[in-house]
């Protein structure tokens, strides 16, 4: 339904919030060195440092309100304080919605807040971007999404780089643009922009703050934005300033005021000078933005389904992971280097380690070659980290919004690389089973590659819970390969589980190779043709066979299926840690 800009508004508009602060305060601890003594010193007698200090201003609907101030003034701080980053309870004072305290998880939920920072799928195009997140925020059909972000890519002047990758193709006002249409989706009544004209060009910048006033004049949001150092023509589109310096308000009005008030305290202001510049100068020392007239007037027009104030969610578990395991899939087709390098490895691989190994029947090989096999699958499975990692940041913001659940964020990255990983498995086994000389049996092939593909979703799992607990590559890499070391030093190899000392002996059990390694040795030497592979002759009576050989290691041939039950604990184990901390981190940033 199109609504003409001159026409009554319809009786389900949405409500307007007015944002207030009084006597707003911030402190955070402060540090005066990292010796022990400093340590000690500030620990007996804690010293704060003031961030914001006695902050009153207000933001109102139909308004543009800018922070400014010189850097290290506390714009951020205090913005990331409006946009309920940092919770009410941490900060002295009070933030007011309405007249009322604020609710952080309900203001998220009215609400918009761009990061400083583009949070984006570098692979995903602009529309892919705007449309998942409409799928998310919304829980609105494909078609209802499509409609949608087609208006909102028009609106933001983004239908002709509608296909482009984020990553590439794109220029920095672009993106500044997608990140905030990925806001604009749930057309929220609140919108909070952190330096939204950073690393811009002047004609780019002045884009975005036109298409913010235009916003905030159709739809009576209330806009807050931090800028540094606006241009005049930027500054002619501010309805009111908020300039602060070392955390004080210092000025909260408009430009004009700002003049007089400069005027009034004795400052001769030349013609032709930035007011805000010079107001900023003394304090430290004592296509083009008419690409339309209404950039926004498309948008005002959606049709956005109200904001449904009894369901936590816009959509079900099920819905949310369906939609994310399809934006997971797509990440990973594009990942093409990663994608193919992958694949490839692991055919090399499966043809080189088979012609090594090729019809190498001696006990002492053979088991070697079930080592070896293992230390590639399991360390050559590292390649999830750096997409984690990514991704860990884009999840934190959208769960922190009320997009989705972290269950259904965990649950469809464990979907989405199933196939991608039996495809690698098979790759694998295929050639590296029949050049080896493996058993020349059917089932015996099937349980070896399931026990392959077992084997990379449990290295997969335990990255993923790694990249959930790490700050960082660097760490999260040195951290898993330690383990991995560890694991294959108590998997039973090099040495027995009997001759391993018994205050490490839970490593023997928690190893990720101790269990596939049992069952390739089962899965060879086991059953009625199994044991009775003779593995050594003295002369010409066999002097060791499959059978007693799996004696002597003690394994248990009713194991053979047992092991496959304690990798897929492994499996579940190692996502529900991750599942665990994931949610620790998105609950912190959420107080």
């Amino acid at each position: 339904m199109d609504l003409p800009l001159s026409s009554p508004e319809p009786s389900h508009r949405k409500t307007q919030y007015h944002i207030q602060t009084r006597s707003l305060s911030y402190t955070l601890p402060s540090s005066s060195g990292n010796s022990l003594w400093s340590s000690c010193h500030n620990f007996l007698h804690p010293q704060t440092r003031s961030i914001l200090k006695d902050i009153t201003c207000e933001a109102n609907p139909g308004e543009l309100l800018a922070i400014v101030g010189p850097s290290g003034a506390g714009k951020t701080t205090l913005l990331s304080i409006l946009a309920g980053v940092i919770h009410p309870q941490r900060i002295s004072g009070d933030v007011l919605i309405n007249g009322i305290p604020m609710n952080i998880s309900r203001f998220r939920r009215i609400s918009g807040y761009v990061s400083q920072e583009d949070t984006l799928f570098p692979l995903l195009t602009v529309k892919e971007s705007l449309l998942y997140t409409a799928r998310l925020r919304l829980g609105v059909t494909v078609h209802e999404s499509m409609a949608l972000v087609f208006d909102l890519l028009k609106a933001l002047g983004l239908d002709h780089v509608a296909e482009t990758k984020i990553g590439g193709g794109i220029s920095g006002g672009e993106r500044r643009r997608v990140s905030i249409g990925n806001e604009l989706v749930h057309n929220p009544s609140v919108l909070l922009l952190d330096e939204p004209t950073s690393g811009l060009d002047s004609v780019s910048a002045l884009h975005i703050i036109h298409m913010l006033k235009s916003m905030a004049m159709i739809q009576s949001k209330t806009i807050v934005l931090t800028i540094h150092q606006p241009g005049f023509r930027i500054l002619e589109l501010l309805d009111k300033l908020l300039l602060i310096s070392g955390g004080i308000v210092c000025h909260n009005g408009s430009i004009e005021s700002l003049e007089k008030k400069l005027i009034d305290a004795g400052h001769y202001i030349p013609h032709h000078i930035n007011i805000l510049e010079f107001a900023m100068d003394s304090l430290s020392s004592s296509s083009t933005s008419s690409t339309s007239s209404n950039p926004l007037e498309l948008y005002h027009r959606l049709v956005i389904p109200e904001e449904k104030k009894q369901i936590q969610y816009p959509n079900s578990r099920c819905r949310e992971t369906s939609i994310l395991t399809e934006r997971f899939f797509k990440n990973i087709l594009r990942t093409r280097q990663l994608f193919t390098a992958r694949l490839i490895q692991s055919a090399i691989a499966g043809i080189g380690l088979g012609t090594v190994f090729m019809n190498v029947h001696n006990l002492q090989a053979r088991v070697g070659f079930f080592a070896f096999s293992l230390t590639f699958l399991l360390s050559s499975t590292t390649e999830g980290l750096p997409i984690f990692l990514q991704e860990r940041r884009i999840l934190m913001k959208e769960t922190s919004r009320g997009a989705y659940r972290v269950s259904s964020y965990v649950a469809a990255n464990a979907l989405v690389f199933l196939p991608f990983l039996l495809t690698v498995a098979l790759l694998y086994s295929i050639p590296v089973y029949f050049l080896v000389g493996l058993r020349r049996q059917m089932d015996c092939f099937l349980y070896f590659s399931l026990v392959v593909w077992m084997v990379m979703l449990m290295a997969n799992s335990f990255v993923a819970f790694f990249s959930a607990l790490v700050p960082n590559f660097i760490m999260g890499n040195s951290l898993i390969a330690g383990f991995m070391g560890s694991f294959f030093l108590f998997s039973g190899y090099f040495i027995s589980r009997d001759s391993i000392p018994k205050y490490w002996i839970f490593m023997h059990y928690l190893s990720l190779f101790k269990y596939p390694f049992e069952a390739f040795v089962i899965n060879e030497y086991g059953g009625d043709a199994g044991r009775r592979q003779c593995m050594q002759v003295e002369g010409s009576v066999c002097v060791l066979d499959g059978g007693l050989f799996l004696r002597q290691q003690g394994f248990k041939e009713v194991e053979k299926w047992r092991n496959i039950g304690v990798m897929l604990g492994f499996i579940c184990g190692y996502r529900i840690l991750s599942l665990l901390v994931l949610w620790f981190r998105c609950y912190r940033v959420r107080r």
